[in-house]
């Protein structure tokens, strides 16, 4: 088998979850073995075959490594750590829901992932044990959406939605459908990235309920779009299945312009519209991901100057407390002066009036 750098490396065609696994796998020294098994013992710890056939082993700075192998900085506590970085639990009326905005909730169906993302904001509420909603669970979270009528979106989140059955998961699809006051549906996944696999004709069948649903990907680098992954998303694509794109934004991962250019570029290439890139979160051991927001808006304002609008991402941040998303890109758009003429910068830096001021009287 082979990695990106083209040496050959023998993987274990199974799901890594300890720290003897990651060294067996070559992910990391064996000395390093019992520090990495205190950061699992804190968080989960688990990385698809997909995931370890993608990463470089000589490269100590391997974007797909920092994102999913376990590394003791976790066990460092910041001040800004927060064990609910959004304010989900504030914002939960029965179990598994999320209701934070009059319009959509978050139905939490598995609370289980395939892999687990070192920066996650949930993830001292997500893991194997998690698994997905009990029948009873289930019901009353239909209950309630059922009984919101100022609902128009339903958004299959967790831990991970496509870990269900494709049985289940049809029929949960299909009992949302069938509320006549949801527009659409979403779904937010990171499984066509972690475990392309999973992209099946069952699982295309389960997506075919009566009304659009949306599924957006988690995708941070474009070396995550490896082969299989981009044919997990083509038959997804041919399928009508309309496909988005949500990144976070990580330091020594994508915190710079040439690599967020060209993981846009790619995900549109792959039919998959960059929607969010997400300031991260808050979560508790995370602060080695952190890029100021200042750095974020100086390469989303590089984006803009350097790649079409389709390739162009919504700058947000998930305001601490569950008070919702906002833009916090830059603005190009200055207060209007006493003439009404507002200032405004080009995406190259240059600066206008708008409306242009009048060109001078020619002279007599």
């Amino acid at each position: 088998m082979t990695c990106s750098t083209g040496k050959s490396v023998q993987i274990a065609r199974r799901t890594l979850r300890s720290a003897a696994d990651l060294a067996a796998a070559g992910l990391i020294a064996p000395t390093r073995a019992h520090a990495v098994d205190a950061a699992i013992a804190t968080f989960n710890a688990a990385l698809t075959p997909e995931l370890a056939d993608r990463i470089a082993r000589d490269d100590p700075g391997d974007p797909i490594a920092r994102q999913f192998v376990p590394d003791p900085a976790e066990l460092v506590s910041d001040r800004a750590d927060r064990s609910d970085p959004i304010g989900d639990a504030a914002h939960s009326p029965v179990p598994g829901i999320i209701h934070r905005h009059r319009d959509r909730a978050l139905l939490l169906a598995h609370m289980a992932c395939p892999a687990y993302c070192r920066y996650c904001f949930r993830r001292d509420n997500v893991g194997p044990e998690g698994g997905a909603l009990d029948e009873a669970a289930l019901e009353a979270a239909f209950a309630y959406l059922g009984a919101q009528r100022e609902l128009n979106e339903v958004i299959l989140s967790g831990g991970e939605p496509l870990m269900l059955s494709d049985r289940k998961l049809a029929r949960i699809l299909a009992r949302l459908a069938g509320m006549d006051h949801l527009g659409w549906l979403r779904i937010h996944t990171r499984s066509p990235i972690v475990a392309p696999e999973r992209i099946t004709d069952a699982l295309l069948a389960a997506l075919a309920v009566a009304k659009p649903v949306y599924v957006v990907i988690h995708c941070n680098h474009a070396r995550e779009l490896s082969p299989n992954v981009r044919a997990a998303l083509a038959k997804l694509a041919a399928a009508g299945v309309p496909l988005l794109a949500q990144t976070v934004l990580l330091k020594g991962v994508n915190d710079d312009t040439d690599t967020l250019s060209t993981l846009m570029r790619a995900l549109v290439a792959s039919r998959v519209k960059p929607y969010y890139l997400h300031h991260p979160d808050l979560a508790r051991g995370t602060a080695h991901f952190r890029v100021a927001i200042e750095d974020g808006q100086r390469l989303v304002r590089a984006l803009r100057a350097r790649l079409s609008g389709l390739c162009q991402p919504c700058y947000v941040l998930d305001i601490p407390g569950g008070h919702g998303k906002v833009p916090i890109g830059p603005c190009y758009l200055e207060p209007a002066d006493a003439h009404g003429a507002y200032g405004v910068s080009d995406p190259a830096g240059g600066r206008h009036h708008y409306p242009p001021l009048a060109p001078h009287a020619a002279p007599p």
